[in-house]
């Protein structure tokens, strides 16, 4: 195995392991409405039926996300028709891919849990940028002004296994000197935590059900206000800036992290079709002129998660895997 995160896969680095998804009680059939080896059934038409495991959040908002990538693989291979299926949490999408009851996936906590079970198209690109960040929010009125004001407030989270919208939240703030407990996988102790999504986490912090929440900033930027100074590596960085302001409420961030690599694309090893590679191809060829030309009516470019797919290394998923290995995070078997 090569060191780049390509087709050809990851490397070896792992976690330390103490079955999180046992614990967690995620069966190989978590998924609902997958059919089993969907690649191997097939459709009624004859096509090659490809299940795509979309990143867990509000079914709908995903879909409508993720709709342009769908129509670009089925309208640029032939012979295929791509089911989407929205998982209910992060520890569902690997017993799924195990299993063989889905073919593609795109989040890094899988591929970093057993890179040996995929292979590896590449990073998400989207506005120039392979990669995006994670970020703090409170209201504006809130004396919350900087990690240590969270103690003894309450924190919104998105899935405890979301990179951006808990893992590296818990990670600094724990750094900034509060104590997590067992936070994500339990409960914190300097603060009162919840766990959803990264939508919802957002709605707690609006509705009053939060002091804080985090997500990532794709989501987030938007409820920013316009003209809001950001850190330097956001501004280089960040491929969603253009959208601040644009959503209501209005929040106010008072963290953000270091760049972290956007979400892998990624195929189980064992799927066994010419197919596999074709969906490769056309994904690394991609281009912003060639996705536009998939675009279902009325939709919102800057809501787009995919224009094309760099190679990158594992070495740029270090942080991810640092963070994990110091909250005690253990994927299991």
């Amino acid at each position: 195995m090569t060191d780049s995160v390509s087709a050809t896969g990851g490397t070896g680095s792992k976690t330390s392991r103490r079955g999180f998804l046992v614990k967690s009680g995620v069966a190989a059939g978590a998924l609902t409405g997958l059919a089993g080896c969907s690649s191997v059934m097939g459709s009624s038409d004859g096509a090659e039926t490809v299940t795509m495991l979309l990143t867990p959040d509000n079914p709908s908002d995903v879909r409508r996300r993720y709709e342009p990538m769908h129509n670009l693989i089925e309208g640029e291979v032939d012979g295929v028709e791509v089911e989407t299926q929205v998982p209910q949490d992060y520890s569902a999408i690997r017993p799924a891919l195990k299993s063989e009851q889905a073919e593609i996936g795109m989040d890094d906590i899988t591929l970093i849990s057993n890179p040996d079970l995929m292979d590896v198209y590449g990073t998400a690109v989207t506005g120039g940028s392979a990669f995006y960040f994670s970020v703090m929010l409170t209201n504006p009125d809130s004396n919350i002004q900087q990690r240590t004001d969270v103690e003894g407030e309450t924190m919104a989270f998105a899935d405890r296994l979301s990179t951006s919208g808990s893992i590296f939240a818990v990670y600094a703030l724990k750094q900034a000197g509060l104590d997590v407990g067992e936070a994500p996988d339990g409960d914190p102790v300097d603060f009162e935590g919840s766990w959803s999504n990264h939508e919802v986490a957002l709605e707690k912090l609006g509705n009053g059900e939060a002091d804080a929440a985090t997500t990532w900033g794709g989501n987030g930027i938007a409820h920013i206000p316009s003209g809001t100074e950001v850190p330097d590596r956001v501004d280089q960085k960040s491929s969603f800036l253009d959208t601040m302001g644009s959503e209501s409420p209005k929040f106010r961030p008072f963290w953000w992290s270091f760049p972290i690599p956007k979400q892998p694309v990624y195929a189980r090893k064992t799927w066994k079709s010419d197919k596999k590679d074709e969906i490769g191809t056309v994904l690394r060829n991609s281009d912003k002129g060639l996705i536009q030309q998939y675009y279902p009516e009325d939709y919102d470019e800057e809501e787009l998660p995919f224009t094309t797919l760099a190679q990158t290394s594992m070495k740029e998923y270090q942080p991810v895997i640092k963070r994990l290995d110091a909250l005690g995070i253990e994927l299991g078997e």
